[in-house]
């Protein structure tokens, strides 16, 4: 920790959170603002003002919304006030959690004279841009190696200001995976409903499992534009009886911790927080290669399939369903990998250590 107790008394930081990270890193977004209240730092939470934070522990932080409507002369005002805020609150650094964020983080690190920490979430392409302050941007930080190595390849000039810092998280010890054996299996899965046909081939998988004798009931996390034809896909294939659509404004930790199984339908670009939160429940996990996929060693914290084989998804579920003890196995392996890497502990001193620095 830091040895000197008035600088830790002193410091000042703003977080700032996009939507994302207050719906899909709820959990992440709590144990931030804990762990450093806990080490005396003070807190000021800069978010969009649609951001629902009903489900969060804030704790003894600060809240600081601002609207974001995108006409030029409103926006010019919006940000005026957002500078006067913070500048009220007078942080000594920004912590900016999402990407999506740095184009503002930027601005208001230079309308205040301040350093910032950049924290960068998902893959990014070949021709991207990414607004980034060559002086006031101390440093860039991701949660996966997978997402470093991105970073390092489109974005060279960055490479020396990286600094790989794990998403903290608790394994629950008293819980794994099919712990009743009367019990019904109940299996998670979250995916954004952009594309119904992203689970086409989960959902025919689930159906062949029904057919061959399986019971089990299927909770899927998400929402967006595709949904009334996820419901028809459903219809369509004989699943409304099983299945069940909770929205990702859901506090889905408590979903979480009654699965017996955690799907990741396709690969994402994105680092998997649900995903590691399933992990730390003792859930076993079926997932795919591909996009941040750090988590996920095949047989070892989960099975691995195909998501545009059908048959593959059936095989790898199949399993997870027969073979208990293999299911308990895996699920157990990758709480010892969260234990080892992705301690909330490790996350909190890391956090402290670059804020000294910078």
């Amino acid at each position: 920790m830091i040895p000197e107790k008035a600088k830790k008394k002193s410091l000042r930081v703003a977080l700032i959170a996009s939507e994302r990270i207050v719906t899909e890193y709820q959990a992440f977004l709590e144990r931030l603002l804990v762990g450093l209240t806990e080490e005396s730092i003070s807190i000021a939470l800069v978010c969009p003002q649609n951001c629902n934070l009903d489900y969060i522990v804030l704790g003894s932080a600060e809240v600081i919304r601002y609207d974001s409507i995108g006409l030029p002369l409103v926006d010019y005002f919006n940000k005026r006030l957002l500078v006067e805020s913070l500048a009220k609150f007078k942080p000594a650094i920004l912590h900016c959690l999402c990407e999506t964020q740095a184009v503002l983080v930027r601005q208001l690190a230079g309308r205040l004279n301040l350093p910032y920490i950049l924290m960068i979430n998902s893959l990014r392409e070949r021709w991207s841009r990414l607004a980034v302050s060559s002086k006031q941007c101390v440093k860039v930080v991701v949660p996966a190696q997978s997402i470093a190595a991105n970073i390092t390849r489109f974005y060279p000039r960055l490479a020396g200001r990286l600094q790989q810092i794990n998403i903290g998280t608790f394994t629950d010890q008293t819980r794994c995976c099919f712990s009743e054996p009367s019990g019904i299996t109940t299996i998670v899965t979250a995916h954004q409903f952009h594309n119904a046909d992203e689970f086409e081939n989960l959902f025919a998988a689930l159906r062949h499992l029904r057919i061959e004798g399986h019971e089990f009931m299927v909770v899927v996390i998400g929402g967006g534009r595709a949904e009334e034809k996820m419901w028809k896909l459903l219809t369509a294939l004989g699943l409304l009886q099983i299945v069940t659509i909770v929205p990702s404004v859901t506090p889905w930790k408590h979903v979480l911790s009654v699965g017996d199984i955690f799907i990741q339908p396709q690969p994402t670009n994105i680092f998997n927080a649900l995903l590691l939160e399933a992990m730390s429940v003792g859930t076993a996990v079926a997932g795919c290669r591909g996009g941040v996929d750090d988590l996920i060693i095949e047989n070892e914290t989960a099975v691995v399939f195909d998501p545009n084989d059908e048959l593959s998804i059936v095989g790898s579920l199949q399993l997870l369903l027969s073979r208990r003890e293999f299911a308990r196995k895996i699920a157990n392996n990758a709480k010892e990998n969260l234990k080892k890497n992705y301690s909330f502990s490790n996350m909190i001193l890391k956090t402290l250590q670059l804020y000294n620095e910078a």
